[in-house]
């Protein structure tokens, strides 16, 4: 199959699979705190890409330890917890249209900082799905006016961070195999995660007796194995085969997914937010055309 359907069926299911993710971590929420959550996420992600793939760990050469290291902290680690303190606060179809910032931070840091180019067309379809992000954002404030919208920083911290990761990945970790950088990622952070994990208060008595424990266990297992590791190789093979702007446009796609988990579970959604995402489809169109 040739590499540009094959690049388009990873976009789709990626969208369809982080999509989904926010949702998820709303319903973790229920019965975990967002320390509690982001490090459960990172160890069950971390138990399966072992399974799968532990031995590639010795393929990865030294010079190359400090980017997968690097990629790990800001590709998944800070992420988890900053999207999980986040929706404390706001929707989760808010948090997921936030993170389309990643594009045009892909092209300001891999512009200024990794020196790699992007077309003028792909400026303009960054600041076309931009335009609709921000739509989305204003209009759902007004929807929702008694969110604190202060925590959306922590969703922008996390999209600095994303973009970041995927400029390195491009250009210090292109001829590393996707499921390698993957496992890397996670060897390197899942011991901070278990540290985390048990001065976080998860093995009192009382949080292990919870009833809403188990429920959201079992959406950290979906999430997990799914949202981050199936997801994680995926993304890591989509920077691998198209440019950092094309792989981070999945985030474009991804509010339409979380919007409509979102209402199904009682967030509002209007009309205006409708148009925006029409313009969000439109900038990824534009973002990922090189002539």
């Amino acid at each position: 199959m040739a590499v540009k359907s094959v690049k388009w069926i990873y976009l789709v299911v990626l969208s369809l699979i982080w999509g989904s993710s926010f949702i998820l971590i709303k319903k973790g929420l229920v019965g975990l705190t967002p320390v509690q959550l982001g490090a459960i996420r990172i160890i069950f992600t971390t138990v399966f890409l072992f399974v799968v793939g532990f031995n590639r760990i010795k393929s990865i050469k030294l010079k190359e330890w400090k980017w997968v290291i690097l990629t790990g902290l800001l590709g998944t680690f800070f992420p988890s917890f900053l999207f999980a303190f986040a929706e404390t606060e706001i929707d989760s179809s808010v948090a997921s249209i936030l993170n389309s910032l990643v594009p045009l931070n892909t092209i300001i840091l891999g512009f200024f900082v990794f020196k790699l180019k992007s077309t003028r067309r792909q400026v303009l379809g960054v600041f076309i799905g931009l335009t609709g992000t921000m739509l989305l954002i204003l209009n759902g404030a007004s929807l929702n006016p008694n969110q604190n919208y202060l925590y959306v920083a922590f969703v922008i911290l996390a999209t600095l961070m994303y973009a970041a990761s995927v400029n390195i990945l491009k250009r210090y970790l292109q001829h590393v195999s996707a499921l390698t950088i993957a496992v890397g990622n996670f060897a390197a952070i899942v011991l901070p995660a278990v540290i985390i994990l048990v001065f976080s208060g998860f093995f009192k008595p009382e949080v292990l007796s919870a009833p809403t424990l188990k429920p959201a266990l079992c959406y950290m297992l979906i999430l997990s194995l799914f949202g981050t590791a199936i997801a994680k190789v995926m993304f890591n093979k989509l920077v691998h085969i198209a440019t950092p702007v094309f792989a981070s446009s999945v985030t474009y796609l991804m509010p339409i997914i979380a919007v409509f988990w979102g209402v199904l579970d009682g967030e509002r959604f209007g009309i205006v937010q409708g148009l925006a995402t029409l313009i969000i489809l439109i900038g990824v169109y534009l973002a990922h055309k090189r002539k």
